[in-house]
């Protein structure tokens, strides 16, 4: 028998699956083309094993040091988690972070470009890459500026021998999100990018619309933050 926190994961799970379907359909798009990264950022094994039980696979997590204290044992009893880094990447980190994560969407310079080329070459990890764009030009924000965003790209691919499998970003919280998401949009398809990471818990179904391929829902499914562990 479940769990009454099992039991409650489970339907906060199946109701952000449910929404997610509802504006697959409304915006015309195939079902089941958009991927759910539930944020597990900040929570303990013991509160990501109930939606691992729900049968979730997708997670993201903003640090290196916090995913390394509960995900290696977590990935080991459940061996086909795709597991994301969403938050930002110091290149001391270059080598937890390929040795765990199966995708990290937060490239933004060619210094970690160079660090991830090299750790991806000496492992042999296929580790999917995303570049971080900065659409709102926030100065305490990560990400590439939206004009650098075609050059870094081709650097990327050129002179690092990077495959770039899409494009995220972080809207400004005190902009409406739609037109940020259409330019993330353009930049991906002028640059042959087929994967979109955009959307949070708020805005995710206006993400969709403009074709986010993935969307990044975390207290929807957890509920409230706890304490980050150190």
């Amino acid at each position: 028998m479940k769990t009454t926190q099992e039991l409650q994961h489970h339907r906060a799970l199946d109701d952000v699956i449910a929404k997610i379907g509802n504006a697959e359909t409304l915006a015309g798009r195939t079902a089941g083309s958009v991927d759910l990264v539930a944020v597990s950022k900040t929570f303990f094994a013991d509160r990501i094993r109930p939606v691992l039980l729900a049968g979730h696979r997708i997670f993201g997590e903003n640090r290196v040091q916090e995913s390394l204290q509960k995900w290696p044992d977590l990935k080991a009893e459940f061996p086909d988690v795709d597991l994301h880094l969403i938050g930002p990447l110091q290149t001391n980190k270059v080598k937890d972070a390929v040795g765990l994560f199966d995708c990290i969407q937060t490239v933004d310079r060619p210094k970690l470009a160079r660090a991830l080329a090299g750790e991806i070459e000496r492992t042999g990890r296929s580790v999917r890459l995303f570049i971080q764009v900065n659409t709102g030009e926030e100065p305490q924000k990560a990400g590439v500026m939206p004009e650098d965003v075609d050059s870094f790209v081709g650097q990327c691919r050129s002179e690092f021998g990077l495959t770039i499998s899409g494009l995220m970003c972080i809207p400004p919280s005190s902009e409406a999100p739609a037109p940020h998401f259409a330019l993330l949009s353009d930049m991906a398809g002028r640059n042959g990018l087929e994967q979109l990471s955009m959307g949070m818990s708020a805005d995710f179904e206006t993400a969709i619309e403009f074709g986010a391929t993935c969307v990044r829902v975390g207290s929807a499914i957890f509920g409230e933050r706890t304490k980050p562990q150190t």
